[in-house]
């Protein structure tokens, strides 16, 4: 699946796929028992699946984005029929993360209530994060142990929704479980696996994202002091100095028959270093930071995507690994930065490219190269799915227009636009 040669595509048209995808999104909707909506990871799924990566709770904020973006209440009343099931969901879900579990429905809840006013979404958050606390062993919640499944998250989550408590509670762990490297520390990613992963989604950039925030927010110096040894371990790694910056997925590489050792998306690539990078700056006024986030933005620009395919993983336009991750960071730089439109121009024609459009709307189909034929069905969800991708997509409108960068729904590990 080679990406033709991109060339601008006009914003209104971008807004136009963007409305079609918001189509196929609530065409996609399920009504759930009780009342209210929830979606499947994809549509041939039966089973609603509420998480924020794949599910309900990932939906919501685009829902949100397009109710700020056109001022059209519909998406609000979707938003708030979603919550309702959400709500049901919180003492359904057996896991306690915050893309996998419990705390990202109280972070997508507690939105739902900040933004549209509706005290039994914040109800449903509030339970949710006390049942997240009730299942903390005193060190962790289950086999993962960073970001998406894990402390890291959860902490994040918890700050987010306004429980430093739980959040300060979520990363002293880390505090006593770090191994020292020759340059800083890492963790492993659950246990039972050498492989030490590096990046923000399952590594050590995604752990020092929450003890960063979490230490800047609680006045902790000792968790910022351990953020800042993470880091310095990763940044250790480079191999692609001076002008860029690539660390490799894990060491030693972690399910090799399965995983490339090289990545450029948010999830385990400089895009989503860049991120951690960009949060540093703001905490620490320290320029190193805005030179490391430039770097990653070099290596990611002369990579050759998105026409380049492997290594790269670059089958994917989702939010967590492909190329609307990507463009996150792109409309960031233009925002804080003033940087040309060209790379996101050439983001958004790959994505315009790739749209599937009929009469249901619009969507995006994935590629698995492993198989034949490769087309995935495509995911209605925030990390690999529609929602994800439409959020970015109506954030690179409004900024062509001179609009506002912010989001209707902060994401926690995105760190936001500075001034």
């Amino acid at each position: 699946m080679t990406a033709p040669g991109a060339t601008a595509v006009a914003v209104d048209e971008v807004e136009d796929i963007a409305v079609e995808g918001l189509r196929w999104l609530t065409g996609a909707a399920r009504e759930a028992p009780g009342g209210g909506l929830a979606w499947p990871t994809t549509p041939s799924r039966d089973a609603p699946d509420p998480v924020l990566y794949s599910g309900t709770a990932g939906t919501i904020p685009v829902l949100l984005e397009a109710w700020r973006h056109f001022g059209d209440d519909s998406y609000a009343d979707i938003a708030l029929r979603a919550a309702r099931s959400l709500a049901r969901s919180v003492g359904e879900v057996d896991d306690d993360s915050l893309y996998f579990g419990r705390t990202g429905l109280a972070l997508a809840l507690r939105t739902v209530h900040t933004e549209l006013g509706d005290p039994a979404a914040g109800e449903a958050a509030d339970r949710a994060l006390r049942l997240v606390r009730s299942r903390f062993d005193g060190t962790r919640w289950g086999e993962l142990f960073e970001l998406m499944g894990g402390n890291a998250g959860i902490g994040l989550g918890a700050l987010l929704t306004g429980d430093e408590e739980l959040a300060v509670l979520a990363v002293e762990p880390y505090l006593r479980t770090a191994e020292r490297t020759p340059a800083g520390v890492q963790w492993p990613h659950r246990p039972g696996t050498d492989a030490r992963m590096h990046h923000v989604s399952h590594g050590t950039l995604g752990i020092a994202v929450a003890l960063a925030r979490v230490g800047a927010s609680t006045d902790r110096t000792d968790l910022l002091d351990l953020a800042l040894a993470a880091v310095a371990d990763v940044v250790a790694r480079d191999q692609a100095g001076p002008e860029g910056f690539l660390v490799r997925h894990s060491t030693p590489q972690f399910l090799p028959d399965l995983i490339e050792p090289i990545s450029y998306g948010w999830c385990h690539g400089p895009a989503g270093d860049a991120q951690v990078f960009r949060l540093l700056r703001d905490i620490t006024a320290d320029p190193a930071w805005t030179d490391l986030a430039d770097r990653c933005w070099h290596t990611v620009t002369h990579s050759g995507l998105p026409q380049r395919l492997r290594p790269g993983f670059w089958d994917n336009n989702g939010r967590c690994c492909g190329t609307a991750g990507v463009l996150a960071l792109a409309c960031d730089r233009i925002a804080e930065q003033r940087d040309p439109y060209d790379f996101a121009d050439v983001l958004v024609a790959d994505l315009a490219t790739r749209a599937i459009r009929d009469v249901g709307g619009a969507r995006w189909s994935n590629v698995d190269f492993r198989s034949t034929p490769g087309d995935l069905e495509p995911q209605i969800g925030w990390a690999m799915g529609t929602a994800g991708i439409v959020r970015e997509l109506l954030r690179y409108v409004r900024l062509t227009r001179g609009g506002s960068p912010t989001y209707a729904f902060a994401w926690p590990d995105q760190h936001p636009v500075s001034a």
